[in-house]
């Protein structure tokens, strides 16, 4: 199955590339025309390095006509590419947040039903084993009702490798944007696609604070409400150091009526000390959630089944972060309307 990657701006793409230019059931093509000839770290530079096939221009790529699409650009540029790739007939997976505006992620929503092709969301950790066992956990009801839960997702500035991140024209915003969707999506997993009726935010920028561009949140923390009564919070904060062992991390506390339950998406398996960095050395559980999407993205595009989560799913992810800037605007809670 041909199989295109449609930019290099994300730092996932090189991952993604890594997972699949070996399958031999994947013939893989690649092509980042936007990014700056000099960058060693993007274009066709970092394609030889990782020796995968690369084409000029996303034309070119989509005109070999790929069953399978991978949009990795900057966050403002999604809707171009996922209608570009709808319109050559193409499924797509699409980094998220799937767009930076309700209006756009509609509109690929749209491209992508009216030519009937899928459009999933990269959410990589609801494919964690744990967070399925949680989901049984909880709907098995030996938690009971689910009262509150508590999420965290934190890591280092991404713009430390793309500083795009950090300009809100082409994020969206700051590490609200980039770090509350992975847990709003966990809680559309166990909630059934339940959306909170309203978000708080509160946010800083005391850790990437710069006087050399566009000022974005580096520290957020969010308040959703919903209507059966639960609240959940989210801890969407850059805050690791560019010298912490990890480079990020998440976790889900669910408090029920009879009892707790945790989830760690990236426990450690060993800690150490790595006397030749004079570091704290931390080797993760080797669970590649990454590869288990990209699976799951495959056997949709190969078979026809809608994929999950799906175009759906991140648009009512994004209007949690899109209604947490809301409520940063006013310093009160916002409101949001169900899907």
């Amino acid at each position: 199955m041909k199989v295109a990657l449609l930019s290099f701006a994300h730092v996932h793409a090189a991952t993604y590339i890594q997972l699949l230019r070996d399958r031999s059931d994947i013939e893989l093509i690649v092509t980042d025309p936007d990014a700056d000839p000099g960058d060693p770290t993007r274009g066709k530079a970092l394609a030889d390095e990782l020796g995968v096939t690369y084409r000029a221009g996303y034309d070119e790529a989509l005109a070999e006509r790929p069953r399978a699409v991978i949009v990795t650009s900057e966050n403002a540029r999604h809707r171009t590419l996922v209608e570009l790739a709808a319109a050559a007939g193409a499924h797509i997976l699409c980094e998220k947040p799937l767009a930076t505006t309700e209006d756009d992620a509609r509109a690929m929503i749209d491209a992508c039903e009216r030519v009937g092709v899928s459009l999933m969301t990269a959410y990589p950790v609801r494919f964690h084993p744990a967070f399925a066992a949680l989901r049984h956990t909880l709907s098995d009801g030996d938690l009971g009702p689910l009262l509150s839960v508590h999420g965290t997702n934190n890591s280092s500035p991404p713009a430390l490798e793309r500083p795009w991140f950090a300009d809100p024209a082409c994020a969206g915003g700051g590490a609200i944007m980039d770090h509350t969707l992975h847990i709003a999506d966990l809680l559309d997993v166990l909630l059934d696609g339940e959306q909170p009726t309203h978000v708080h935010a509160v946010a800083n920028s005391l850790l990437t604070s710069s006087t050399d561009g566009p000022e974005v949140e580096s520290a957020g923390l969010l308040t959703l409400t919903y209507p059966r009564g639960l609240v959940a919070t989210i801890d969407c904060s850059w805050s690791h150091p560019a010298t912490h062992p990890t480079w990020g991390g998440l976790t889900l506390t669910c408090v029920g009526e009879r009892a707790l339950a945790e989830f760690d998406a990236f426990p450690p398996l060993l800690t150490g000390y790595d006397t030749a960095q004079a570091a704290t050395r931390w080797e993760p559980a080797a669970i590649d959630l990454d590869a288990a999407m990209l699976e799951s993205f495959l056997t949709a595009a190969r078979t026809g089944q809608r994929a999950h989560p799906d175009g759906e799913t991140g648009l009512r992810t994004l209007k949690t972060a899109l209604a947490a800037y809301a409520s940063l605007h006013t310093g009160q809670p916002a409101t949001i309307t169900a899907t």
